[in-house]
């Protein structure tokens, strides 16, 4: 027990209250963030760009939606330097300002018919921003969370920052669902599109309200208090990371599964020169089901994952996810609606989960206290930026038109999916190595029994701080 104590940041370990304040922050923040995917593939090809070729405005829009994760990188670098010498809180509270004003400006766009080329080249702007603010929220939330997480339950609490980013598509997709449903195209069109966007005021100020109320970090504070803050968190990551960080890159590749689901998914299905023919507001149904099924499994996944490893169910969940991804596409390819409904439910909300529910407590315990932040959110933030060309890249080599475009689309992600599975199985083991030893090549992990004996220890304790509240 000793050892134990003398491995753990002492302090206030504010679980609860981090895991709610990262659930919350990151469901607003990404509802934000998924409102312009979702917009991206149903709406903006028509109201930004040239009408008279729509295969090129699928294919310019949802390029936009990339260019959101081409700022990421840059955000990464700058907000991970922030998240490790000022805190996890602070770099967090600036994330969710700098995307509820960016999201808000882009309900008050002028469309491609008011103001031409202009119009576009605004969207572009914006989306930039989002991607640069958006960059530090998982790594920031992740990380704050797993330092305040007791030994032996760090998987299951970090697992509510992904459980607040389905939230936060669920949301972003429910917002969508009556106005497509209930409106008159002509004013959806017109300026029902804008109303989940102007909504997105509310982060600002909720943003501030919650993530005010939780401490920093033991492990940080511990670190600042001793004056071992890095001074240049990044280059120190590179330095001592490098080989982690590349892993990292490409396990952060699995971000094609939700690509491919909602993203090149709903302009497969929607957009008529693609000539599927789903109606807007039942397909808009397949993200939200899907997304409330992986908010149900993802603290489980979590939970599995503190009993048996962190890498198990991430390499099985990219394998699996990567092959149930042909039948999903084909689903859509012989419009059977009910077939690709149950095939995203499988693939996004149970089988991905295994990687989704696992990777904010497995990335940031390769990496040390002193650049925790920076190291996660660069190499996680190059991944999905790569990802996220991808609707472009499929858009261009399975344009409208063409056939099999389920077979060409699904080989290119099963392929991506194969390159994260063994990147994981590459990586250490994580969850049996105490807080202070994290990101340490050659650091010993504790015993499984007596793991399993602390672990028990710590969930009693908090069962018996429940029953007595």
């Amino acid at each position: 027990m000793a050892n134990t104590t003398a491995r753990e940041p002492q302090g206030r370990h504010q679980s609860k209250k981090a895991a709610a304040s990262g659930w919350i922050g990151s469901a607003l923040e990404y509802y934000d963030f998924f409102i312009y995917a979702t917009a991206a593939a149903l709406i903006f090809p028509q109201i930004f760009f040239p009408k008279g070729d729509p295969k090129t405005a699928i294919i310019a829009s949802l390029a936009t939606y990339g260019v959101g994760y081409v700022a990421r990188p840059i955000g990464a670098f700058v907000l991970g330097h922030w998240g490790d010498t000022h805190g996890r809180k602070q770099v967090l509270v600036l994330c969710m300002f700098l995307m509820g004003f960016s999201t808000v400006a882009v309900g008050l766009l002028p469309t491609y018919d008011q103001v031409g080329l202009l119009a576009p080249a605004l969207l572009v702007l914006l989306r930039l921003i989002q991607g640069f603010a958006v960059a530090g929220e998982i790594s920031g939330a992740s990380s704050m969370i797993l330092e305040h997480a007791p030994f032996g339950r760090r998987g299951f609490f970090a697992s509510f920052t992904l459980q607040g980013v389905q939230a936060g598509q669920i949301l972003a997709a429910a917002v969508f669902l009556p106005l497509a449903h209930y409106m008159p195209e002509e004013a959806f069109n017109s300026w029902g599109w804008r109303i989940p966007f102007l909504l997105s005021f509310l982060v600002i100020v909720a943003g501030y309200i919650i993530r005010r109320e939780v401490d920093e970090t033991p492990a940080f504070a511990e670190v600042d208090q001793k004056g071992e803050t890095a001074k240049a968190p990044i280059i120190q990551a590179f330095t001592d990371s490098w080989a982690d960080m590349l892993r990292v890159v490409c396990m952060a590749l699995m971000n094609v599964i939700p690509v491919v689901a909602t993203v090149f998914g709903a302009a497969y299905a929607v957009q008529a020169a693609y000539g599927i023919g789903f109606q807007k507001d039942v397909y808009l149904w397949i993200p939200v089901l899907g997304n409330i099924l992986a908010v149900i499994v993802i603290p489980y996944v979590g939970n599995l994952s503190d009993r048996i490893g962190r890498r198990p169910p991430i390499i099985v969940g990219a394998l699996a996810s990567g092959l149930l991804s042909f039948v999903y596409l084909y689903a859509i390819s012989i419009r059977n609606v009910p077939l690709a409904i149950a095939m995203s439910l499988l693939m996004w909300g149970i089988v991905y989960q295994g990687y989704n529910a696992t990777f904010p407590s497995f990335y940031p315990e390769l990496f040390r206290t002193r650049n925790r932040v920076s190291a996660m959110a660069i190499s996680q933030n190059v991944g999905t930026t790569v990802t996220a060309l991808l609707p472009a890249l499929f858009a261009a080599v399975a344009p409208p038109g063409s056939t099999n475009v389920w077979l060409t689309v699904g080989a290119i992600t099963f392929a991506v999916t194969v390159l994260a599975a063994l990147a994981a199985m590459s990586a250490r083991e994580t969850y049996r190595i105490h807080m202070k030893d994290l990101g340490k090549p050659d650091a010993v992990p504790v015993d499984k029994r007596e793991y399993d004996r602390l672990r028990e220890q710590t969930m009693a304790t908090a069962r018996m701080a429940k029953a007595t509240a």
